[in-house]
């Protein structure tokens, strides 16, 4: 079993900031690529940011110079800056997880935190 947990959703105020982090944890060899999804209301889920266990990173455009994706060992982290109302939605954590050495790559899921962003 692959435990994903996030943490670090709320309400916060336009301009505002929030730091989302998320932790993996059990029966895990390595992980290869984490990262953060969203899904606003009415809305499919859509890519946020990505980091590779390299540290190479991407995000969707329209989070660029706002949104910053860290990570550490089995942890990621979502430093969210100039939050807009756009913003709103739940946040996901993904993990492309390795449970031994030669098994595939599984695609594990935290159950999502609300980032609520209104005056």
């Amino acid at each position: 079993q692959v435990q994903l947990v996030e943490s670090g959703g709320g309400l916060v105020q336009p301009g505002g900031s929030l730091r989302l982090s998320c932790a993996a944890s059990g029966s895990i060899f390595s992980i290869d690529a984490m990262g953060w999804y969203r899904q606003a209301p009415g809305k499919e889920r859509e890519l946020v940011a990505v980091i590779t266990s390299g540290g190479t990173t991407n995000y969707q455009d329209s989070v660029k110079g706002r949104f910053t994706i860290s990570r550490e060992k089995n942890t990621v982290s979502l430093q969210m800056n100039s939050l807009q109302p756009e913003d709103t939605a739940v946040y996901t954590c993904h993990a492309a997880v390795k449970r031994t050495k030669y098994a595939w790559r599984e695609d594990c899921w935290g159950k999502g935190t609300l980032v609520t962003v209104s005056s």
